[in-house]
C-alpha cells in the first residue's frame, strides 16, 4: 500500500514538473515573438523616419535658383514658381511650414562639379546645408568616392529634389589609364591594390595605354572586371606617348607584350633591309615577323612615324 501511495505521489511530482517545464517554454516562447515583433516595428518605423526625412527635411531653405554659365551671365529662375514648387517638394510639418514663409530668400547656384572634389563652401553655394556639406566631405576623408552619378544620389543627404536640379552639372571625370597613379587605379571598382600594381606595371612594359582594352591583356583581368569599370576610364590622345617600333633596339624591343625576342630580331632585320618607305606593322605581318596571336593587338597600337 505505501509503495503504491509512494509511485502514485512520485508520478504526480513528474507530471507536475513536465507542465511547470511545459508553462516556463510557453512564457519564453511569447517573450521572443513579441520581442522579435517589437524589434521589426522598430526597425521598419526607423526606415520609414529615415526615408521621410531623405525627401521631406525639417531644415527648408526657401531660396532663387541661380544657373551660372560660363557662357554667359548669371540669371536668376523665376522666383514665384521655383519658391511654390520647393514649398510644395519640401513640405513636413506645419511647423517646417510656418517658417518657410517667414524666412528670407537664399541664393542657390548651379555650376558644374566633382562631387569628388568640390569644396564645402561650394556645396553650401549648391544648396546644401552646412551640416549637408560636412557630412559629405566626412564620407571623402573617410575614403568614400562618388564613382557614377548614381552612387551621389544614393547618399542620404542628397534628396531627390535637390539631385534632380543638379544631375546635369555633375562632372565626374574618368580615370585616364596613362596618367592615373595607384590610387587612382585601387579606388575603381573591383581593382584593389594588387591589380592596380599590375596595370601599372603593363603600362611600363607597354609604353603607354593605346586603348581601353589592352587591360584585358593582364592576367586574370577577365571580361567581366573589364565591364564593371569601362564607362569609369578612358584613354586620351593627348596623353599617348606613340611606340617608337622603328628606332628602338632589338633588347628593347623584346620587352614588349605584343613583340617578343623573335620578332624583335626580325624587326631590327628588316629595318636593315627595307627602305623607310615600306616600314609598317601591316608589312611585318605580311613578312611574317609578327606573332599572329599578337599582331592585330600591335596595329592597334600607336606607332611613331618611321
Amino acid at each position: 500500500m505505501r509503495i503504491s501511495v509512494f509511485i502514485s505521489m512520485k508520478q504526480k511530482e513528474e507530471r507536475s514538473g513536465i507542465s511547470q517545464s511545459f508553462v516556463m517554454g510557453a512564457i519564453a516562447l511569447v517573450f521572443l515573438i513579441v520581442g522579435y515583433q517589437t524589434a521589426l516595428f522598430i526597425y521598419n518605423a526607423s526606415l520609414t523616419r529615415i526615408a521621410a526625412n531623405r525627401d521631406m527635411p525639417d531644415t527648408v531653405y526657401v531660396y532663387r535658383e541661380v544657373v551660372r554659365s560660363s557662357d554667359g551671365p548669371v540669371e536668376p529662375a523665376m522666383q514665384e514658381n521655383h519658391e511654390s514648387a520647393l514649398r510644395k517638394n519640401s513640405y513636413h510639418s506645419q511647423r517646417a511650414s510656418a517658417v518657410r514663409r517667414n524666412m528670407p530668400f537664399r541664393q542657390v547656384e548651379s555650376f558644374r562639379f566633382n562631387p569628388n572634389t568640390v569644396s564645402v563652401e561650394d556645396l553650401c553655394r549648391l544648396g546644401f546645408s552646412p551640416k549637408q556639406a560636412e557630412s559629405i566631405d566626412n564620407y571623402r576623408r573617410k575614403g568614400g568616392r562618388f564613382r557614377r552619378k548614381a552612387d551621389f544620389a544614393k547618399s542620404y543627404v542628397v534628396s531627390d529634389s535637390i539631385y534632380r536640379r543638379l544631375e546635369s552639372f555633375i562632372d565626374i571625370p574618368p580615370v585616364d589609364l596613362n596618367t592615373a597613379d595607384s590610387a587612382a587605379f585601387d579606388a575603381l571598382p573591383g581593382i584593389g591594390g594588387w591589380f592596380a600594381s599590375k596595370m601599372l606595371e603593363y603600362r611600363e612594359k607597354l609604353g603607354a595605354y593605346s586603348y581601353k582594352e589592352q587591360l584585358l591583356d593582364i592576367h586574370n583581368f577577365d571580361q567581366e572586371k573589364y565591364d564593371a569599370l569601362s564607362d569609369l576610364i578612358t584613354v586620351s590622345p593627348e596623353y599617348i606617348m606613340p611606340y617608337p617600333l622603328w628606332t628602338l633596339p632589338a633588347d628593347s624591343l623584346r620587352k614588349h607584350p605584343y613583340i617578343g625576342d623573335y620578332a624583335a630580331k626580325g624587326i631590327v632585320l628588316y629595318r636593315d633591309n627595307n627602305p623607310p618607305s615600306s616600314w609598317t606593322v601591316e608589312a611585318l605581318i605580311t613578312a611574317g615577323i609578327l606573332n599572329p596571336e599578337t599582331s592585330h593587338k600591335l596595329a592597334r597600337c600607336v606607332i611613331s612615324e618611321p
